[in-house]
């Protein structure tokens, strides 16, 4: 099992100096404390909620300022940029970093897309046709090229990756139709859903089952499943569970960019976080139709209250139920441990937890990646490495 974070850069004191030094910090200690990544969105246009533009540019100063962690693009959104201009800053950023690079894909949402006078209607066609371009951009010493959206006369294209062939490719995933294209493709699934376990376990085996006969894109298979989630550590059990559940809740809540625009969102969340608990079915039965499972939770349920009601439920879900079900991983680290077990048992290869959000303090993500690194790392057969001066030894 590997571990990592997630940086949307979120901005609670509209402060833009402090976002950025306050993340680099937490990326350099993540490094020191043994997480394997740490993943950087691309957003626009999001100006009280993300910070987070243009990955390279902060890759840059943490290929230096780190040691061993890896920099994933959490994604680029391939429709924004010319496929030239990505092969070359992706291949810069493996070279700065000594090929600790992940290269993540994605779409983005119509709000940032029509900001960038991108018909979203074109992107899944964009995001395939440069997708089909990058690899090949990295392998050829001449490239040249003539598609629906990009024509490049012949031409040489430099830096290459450091990583040879290429760095890992990945795309962001929400819906089973881009977890199926990932397997077809031979690239890694980025499961950005937020969603139990037991909802992922069977798109996982069918992944799976599906990359097995793949036409990888890439120049190698990258097998491997990324499921995230909100994750805490603290000393208070009760307390970490609380703080990362409100973080969770107020990440997704109504009018947030995630969110916004989207119809039944609260009744979808729901399905993705395992259905509707039995007590909360019991306290909202008047309202709900439900076949229940044999675990007595609402997987399939209609709401007289439309999304409302499925709002209102969605509020009330307890921190314990969210922990039990690993959709987050919180609360003192014995906790953590066992949710990520959840995980574990389902076939995920990495965990991706997302800290830092405008809900949670610096201070408190700091301690929360340190217990991590002394306490949940370890019990999945890790050992902690301390960066200092120039290497790494092995930590005390």
């Amino acid at each position: 099992m590997k571990f990592s974070l997630a940086y949307e850069m979120q901005r609670p004191m509209l402060d833009d100096h402090a976002v950025i030094e306050e993340t680099i910090e937490q990326c350099i200690l993540a490094d020191e404390m043994g997480f394997d990544s740490v993943w950087f969105v691309e957003h626009h246009f999001l100006t009280t909620f993300s910070e987070s533009p243009c990955p390279e540019v902060i890759f840059g100063a943490l290929s230096r300022l780190t040691k061993r962690i890896r920099l994933g693009f959490g994604v680029v959104i391939l429709p924004y940029h010319h496929p030239v201009r990505v092969a070359e800053r992706v291949a810069m950023v493996d070279q700065l970093s000594h090929g600790r690079v992940e290269f993540g894909t994605g779409r983005s949402a119509p709000y940032e897309q029509l900001g960038m006078g991108i018909d979203p209607r074109d992107t899944r066609e964009m995001w395939d046709e440069a997708l089909s371009m990058i690899p090949k951009i990295w392998e050829s010493d001449y490239f040249e090229f003539e598609g629906k959206f990009w024509n490049v006369p012949a031409r040489q294209v430099l830096p290459k990756p450091y990583q040879k062939p290429h760095p890992p490719i990945w795309v962001a995933a929400l819906q089973p139709s881009t977890y199926q294209i990932a397997a077809e493709k031979g690239i890694g699934v980025m499961a950005l859903g937020v969603s139990a376990p037991s909802v992922l376990e069977p798109h996982i085996q069918q992944y799976r089952e599906t990359i097995k006969t793949a036409q990888p894109v890439g120049a190698v298979v990258n097998n491997q499943w990324l499921s995230s989630c909100f994750g805490y550590c603290g000393e208070d059990d009760a307390a970490a569970r609380d703080l990362c559940a409100r973080s969770l809740k107020s990440f997704f809540g109504p009018g947030r960019p995630y969110v916004q625009d989207l119809t039944d969102v609260y009744q979808r969340l729901l399905e993705q976080w395992g259905g509707i608990p039995e007590h909360l079915v019991q306290n909202f039965s008047r309202y709900i139709d439900v076949k229940e499972s044999s675990e007595g939770t609402a997987t399939q349920f209609d709401l007289s209250g439309g999304n409302a009601l499925a709002h209102k439920i969605w509020e009330e879900m307890d921190p314990d139920t969210l922990v039990d079900r690993g959709v987050i991983v919180a609360g003192d680290p014995q906790s953590c441990i066992n949710a990520i077990k959840i995980h574990e048992a389902t076939g995920v290869d990495q965990m991706q937890f997302l800290m830092a959000t405008e809900t949670v303090e610096h201070s408190q993500v700091m301690s929360s990646i340190e217990l991590f690194g002394k306490h949940v790392i370890p019990a999945f057969g890790r050992s902690r490495t301390r960066v200092s001066l120039g290497r790494a030894d092995p930590a005390r």
